[in-house]
């Protein structure tokens, strides 16, 4: 993609900017299969839901402190998720090289980034593959707590839409009101600890 912003996402055409209809399936026909380090998430653009694709890289450094890399996500919120998997779940991302990638060019600039980030950066570290049928959405608190979003409707709603038949999302934004097809599971998580029974394992 080229950019995003509140009306939608475009691309440069030969005649300047084009508007792409479907920027969510763009990005998730090209997404590599089976392959660790790689989580869907889903952010709003103004009332719009855009699926994308966050991709986790962690390599053991040969520097005395490891390097950081965010695109497409801002810096400083990466290295306060590694803190907090650091501190909470014991994982030691400061003996590597963390880079982290929003693939498509969309710029993740909410805090329901979060979780489908820490996911993405814990099959990174332990090079286990988040199936392919999972997305996740939840902001991130320091004390490991997964908190409710907005927009819960609309971001369930795109998530069918586009085939994900398990959604892990905040134990708060479950309620009656929150329908889905028989066929999609909502995992409801109050905290970092609960997502890993979810993130692995398949509907």
């Amino acid at each position: 993609f080229g950019s995003t912003n509140e009306i939608g996402v475009f691309e440069m055409g030969d005649s300047g900017l084009i508007e792409i209809p479907n920027p969510s399936e763009v990005v998730m026909a090209e997404r590599p299969k089976n392959t660790s380090g790689s989580c869907a998430g889903c952010v709003m653009q103004g009332t719009r839901p855009i699926i994308s694709e966050i991709q986790a890289l962690v390599a053991k450094t040969v520097y005395q402190t490891g390097k950081r890399t965010a695109d497409g996500f801002d810096y400083n919120r990466m290295c306060l998720l590694i803190a907090v998997l650091e501190k909470r779940m014991n994982l030691r991302f400061y003996e590597n090289d963390v880079y982290v990638n929003v693939a498509g060019g969309v710029s993740l600039d909410e805090p329901s980034a979060d979780l489908s980030i820490a996911m993405a950066l814990i099959s990174g570290i332990t090079d286990k593959v988040i199936p392919d049928e999972v997305i996740a959405f939840g902001e991130i608190g320091l004390a490991g707590e997964v908190r409710a979003v907005s927009h819960i409707d609309y971001r369930v709603k795109e998530a069918v839409r586009l085939g994900f038949t398990k959604i892990i999302l905040p134990k708060k934004n479950v309620t009656k009101a929150l329908k889905v097809p028989s066929n999609v599971e909502l995992c409801g998580v109050s905290n970092i600890y609960e997502v890993l029974a979810h993130m692995y394992s398949k509907s």
